[in-house]
């Protein structure tokens, strides 16, 4: 597949990078947001087709707009001159080309931010080789237990065996998540994992393979946020929200387990962390 040439993949993307917003996002857990919140980058198009994606509008629609690799790369310096602690672009992987040139050319003009990778989990190590060096922080999702769940709501029947691969290679370039004085994130992992209804996801197969594969200082995030939107309503089993005793259930296992380093949300996530990508500002802190 030759993007150049016009042609287009799964994701479909183009040659260049596309982005739908970047803004200062004071929704991620608190070593990525600081005080002066995550200068977060919102990239269009996805590997994965999640039937309940919160940011369908960019992942599986075409709201967003391309960029030059230039005006990429000013944009990161224009979010770490309004006080942004970190730069988070999300879901990258598919425009990756661009994203390393921007990153370079913000770099020799004065970006000095920590790198935040927020990705679905679902990469190669050909991806990862490449990002090795370059990426202070790795932000993955560990979204399934079970390739039939995950071929039936994101269209991947192969993303645990990727997905876990990735997520140890990860951690093996960057480590436990450090963070400086001010306890912002300079280094290592955070590895979320969204807590469905029904125990869709498989919460406690996830838990226990961390649990065995991964020290129990690795930082776990465990999301509540779950909110039956775009084609979830298609799936009984997922038009619902999380109900409180499930989301506690997972936290208890998560302690249970032995983890000592463990992010909780709030259930009222389920409505405030949904963005509005048609507006001119997806979120309103």
């Amino acid at each position: 597949m030759d993007r150049t040439a016009g042609e287009r993949g799964y994701c479909g993307a183009g040659p260049e990078p596309a982005i739908a917003a970047a803004v200062a996002h004071f929704g991620e857990e608190p070593p990525l947001t600081g005080k002066g919140g995550a200068g977060t980058i919102f990239f269009t198009r996805c590997n994965l087709r999640c039937v309940y994606c919160q940011n369908h509008e960019i992942s599986q629609g075409d709201v967003g707009r391309t960029i030059t690799r230039d005006a990429l790369a000013e944009e990161m310096l224009r979010l770490q001159n309004s006080g942004c602690n970190t730069i988070e672009p999300v879901s990258p992987s598919h425009h990756l080309p661009g994203l390393l040139a921007a990153l370079a050319d913000a770099a020799d003009r004065g970006l000095d931010l920590p790198v935040v990778y927020n990705t679905n989990g679902y990469e190669t190590p050909e991806t990862l080789d490449l990002l090795d060096g370059i990426v202070d922080v790795y932000l993955p999702d560990l979204k399934y237990a079970s390739d039939q769940a995950a071929s039936k709501y994101s269209d991947a029947g192969d993303y645990v065996k990727i997905a876990r691969a990735a997520i140890l290679k990860m951690y093996d370039q960057v480590g436990n998540l450090v963070v400086d004085l001010s306890g912002t994130a300079v280094r290592g992992m955070v590895l979320r994992h969204l807590v469905l209804p029904g125990d869709l996801a498989g919460t406690r197969e996830t838990l226990l393979w961390v649990r065995d594969h991964l020290p129990a200082t690795v930082t776990l995030s465990l999301m509540a946020q779950y909110s039956p939107l775009y084609r979830s309503v298609a799936f009984s089993e997922l038009d619902r929200r999380l109900s409180e005793e499930e989301y506690e259930r997972a936290v208890d296992l998560a302690w249970d387990l032995g983890f000592e380093n463990v992010f909780v949300q709030d259930l009222s996530s389920q409505e405030a962390g949904i963005p509005d990508f048609e507006s001119g500002s997806p979120f309103h802190w």
